[in-house]
């Protein structure tokens, strides 16, 4: 076998650099090795092949099912939080029939039911806020984004078990985004739970607590099912698959607490970063601002997503630190080629978005914030990638561009914010996924005023 070169330090070591400084590791390991390296992160299990070059990209996203598979075996850190039956730890056909059956809700025209439902939660977080007083843009973002897919999945927003739901998946989230919970998550031997005297006791307990809350919403939505309801339970309670087989009650609390929690977790970091570069960047601000201020009256839902700086903000926004800095892996099944590499059968491979995104081949001066380049030039699905690809493509990938673009255009319409001078904020892992280092803090100035006098009336499809 013709392996890529990579560190040669012990598996465990380089399994804690992967864990606690991620990003700087890959950034050492492409400057050492190239753009495709090796790492081994324990001595009983196959070498992982790390991949930043497009054409090596291209290769591996465009041959699931053939050469390479996606198996949710090999996603199992998920496993604790969205169970066995989600669409992130299930494999094969059982994958394929759960996209199918979530497709229809989170694509297409359905997506228009939701608009309303985020321009008004993000004015009543807002307008919740004080004047004149710090606040952390995250703590607001996920505020908005979970509000969200409370009401879009649930579609409920008021009610003690609502309340309970979304302070259990703030309390697991939170929990979780520490680098000791990273490494539980990754080391099974260490789960281990001695009531609520240990942290992974009291995750337990949390994630038993929201699961009585799921199953007891199953039973009385089968119970009473209302079909002239649009919000995405009603849905999935009634989607078949093509042998007329409805989701059963685990299935469908394995895919509700997905999207409750990789819904909108995930979009609160990304939108927190986007209000970080708007507000550290005076020039991206006023070009933002000019774009949506010209808008005639009346304006469709439609012609805000297709704004091209909006757009540009947003796609940059994804580009320079990605919530996910990688593919989910791949397991070569046939020996293949990948950049020039003969992979054999058992050889884990996995592409590394941060790394890719920030090439210097394709993106000059990586490191600098600049929508500007998503107005120069249009990159292919292999050079920007913040929702993977492949069969293990982001399923919610619409919802989540629909919400970030719809909340970034209704909080730079409405408000005048600022962000409070500080250190660059940077990216470090947060649980499973890559955040800030540290709190973005901001201030609510009051209303746009001089926007308020000449009001942009939007106008929102009606379902």
């Amino acid at each position: 076998m013709s392996l890529p070169k990579g560190p040669q330090t012990p598996a465990f070591l380089q399994f804690v650099k992967w864990i606690t400084t991620p990003l700087s590791f890959q950034d050492e390991c492409v400057k050492k090795y190239g753009d495709i390296f090796t790492l081994r992160f324990d001595k009983n299990t196959p070498p992982i092949v790390i991949v930043s070059n497009p054409q090596a990209l291209q290769t591996i996203l465009t041959h699931d099912i053939k050469e390479l598979t996606a198996p949710g075996e090999l996603n199992q850190a998920f496993s604790l939080l969205l169970g066995q039956n989600s669409v992130i730890t299930l494999s094969g056909t059982e994958h394929q029939r759960q996209r199918q059956l979530l497709m229809p809700s989170l694509h297409g025209e359905r997506m228009k039911n939701y608009t309303n439902i985020i321009n008004n939660i993000t004015k009543e977080v807002i307008n919740q806020q004080p004047v004149n007083q710090p606040f952390s843009a995250r703590a607001l973002t996920q505020n908005i984004t979970l509000k969200v897919i409370m009401s879009a999945v649930f579609g409920i927003k008021e009610g003690l078990r609502s309340q309970k739901l979304e302070a259990l998946i703030k309390e697991i989230l939170d929990q979780g985004t520490s680098i000791f919970s990273a490494i539980l998550l990754h080391i099974p031997a260490l789960q281990q739970s001695i009531g609520n005297l240990s942290l992974w006791g009291k995750q337990v307990q949390r994630q038993e607590a929201i699961n009585q809350i799921i199953y007891t919403e199953i039973q009385e939505r089968r119970n009473k099912l209302d079909s002239s309801r649009n919000d995405i339970f009603t849905l999935l309670l009634q989607a078949q698959d093509e042998n007329g087989e409805f989701m059963t009650d685990v299935e469908l609390r394995d895919e509700l607490i997905t999207l409750l929690t990789a819904g909108h977790e995930t979009t609160a970091t990304a939108l927190s970063w986007a209000l970080y570069w708007i507000y550290k960047n005076p020039e991206i601000l006023e070009k933002l601002q000019a774009e949506i201020d010209s808008l005639p009256d009346n304006t469709d839902i439609n012609t805000i997503f297709k704004l091209p700086y909006l757009n540009a903000v947003y796609c940059e926004t994804l580009r320079i630190y990605p919530v996910g800095m990688s593919t989910f892996p791949r397991i070569v099944e046939k020996p293949i080629s990948i950049g020039g590499y003969e992979l054999e059968i058992g050889t884990i491979v996995m592409g590394s978005i941060y790394l890719t995104h920030h090439r210097e081949d394709i993106y000059p001066q990586p490191q600098k914030f600049n929508p500007e380049r998503f107005l120069e030039k249009q990159f292919s699905p292999y050079q920007f990638l913040p929702f993977g690809g492949g069969a293990r493509r982001c399923i919610g990938l619409a919802f989540a561009q629909m919400e970030m673009k719809l909340a970034i255009f209704t909080i730079v319409k409405h408000w005048e914010l600022e962000l409070i001078p500080s250190r660059d904020i940077l990216p470090q892992r947060r649980g499973l996924t890559i955040g800030q280092n540290r709190e973005i803090k901001m201030l609510l100035k009051g209303s746009r005023s001089s926007v308020s006098r000449n009001s942009v009336k939007l106008r929102f499809p009606t379902y």
